[in-house]
């Protein structure tokens, strides 16, 4: 890795980590730059897997410290992600790296139209029962396991019909996503797919993004990026399922 990449990367996952923690998505950047610092399609999956575990635990520091939400209103949700996480980290491992970047490039205009659409801070006004919360967010963490990327968005938007306002939902993502990527990791590098300095630069960069996020989206932050991930997605989806 040339000292370039590895300022490209790291910048790239300050800005990641600001995102990933004011809403979600910025796997959709950092998947496609580690791709293009020329680490392959699972690899940049697995790479990028570790960076999200340290951004999403700085995040959950950040939360912690304000005390946003009672852990205990989210434990239906937690387990049944990370066993969902645990089969998807699975499930991917096998997957062409070819195949991959051809699957997440197709993903990523529709996790942009995700991004788009700002879910209502008023929570739901009857949150789902139990049974449904189980199904929900085991079939998500499935998803996460594999892919993680707009992981962040689409749990936004079922915590908030789950009966949880934007802020709490934030928080509760970040925890979500903290605990299936501690299963995803451990798959990945059981099967040799992380590429250690890479994935340590971008952590760096991730780890200081998630926290500086998580103190904006307390305080009320999080439009100004939306601009920005709008033109990023769409440039790195065109390169990544090859149309330049």
């Amino acid at each position: 890795m040339s000292s370039t990449e590895a300022i490209l990367i790291f910048f790239g996952g300050l800005f990641a980590g600001l995102i990933n923690s004011m809403a979600g998505g910025g796997s959709l950047l950092t998947v496609p730059l580690l791709s293009l610092a020329g680490v392959d399609g699972l690899f940049a999956n697995g790479t990028n897997r570790v960076a999200v575990l340290i951004q999403n635990g700085s995040s959950g520091y950040g939360y912690a410290r304000k005390k946003v939400i009672d852990f205990r209103e989210a434990l239906p949700i937690f387990v049944p992600a990370v066993v969902g996480g645990l089969v998807g980290a699975l499930a991917v491992s096998g997957i062409d790296d070819e195949l991959f970047e051809k699957i997440f490039g197709l993903m990523m205009i529709p996790m942009l139209g995700l991004s788009l659409w700002k879910p209502k801070a008023k929570a739901a006004t009857k949150p789902w029962p139990l049974w449904l919360n189980i199904i929900v967010f085991f079939l998500l963490g499935i998803y996460a396991g594999a892919i993680q990327a707009g992981v962040g968005l689409i749990l936004l938007l079922l915590l908030s019909r789950a009966g949880f306002d934007l802020l709490e939902g934030n928080a509760i993502k970040t925890y979500v996503i903290l605990v299936v990527s501690s299963v995803a990791v451990i798959t990945f590098v059981v099967q040799g797919q992380v590429r250690w300095m890479p994935a340590l630069v971008l952590s760096a960069g991730m780890a200081i993004g998630g926290y500086g996020g998580s103190q904006i989206a307390v305080a009320g932050g999080e439009k100004v990026i939306r601009p920005v991930l709008v033109v990023s997605v769409v440039a790195l989806a065109l390169k990544m399922v090859g149309l330049y």
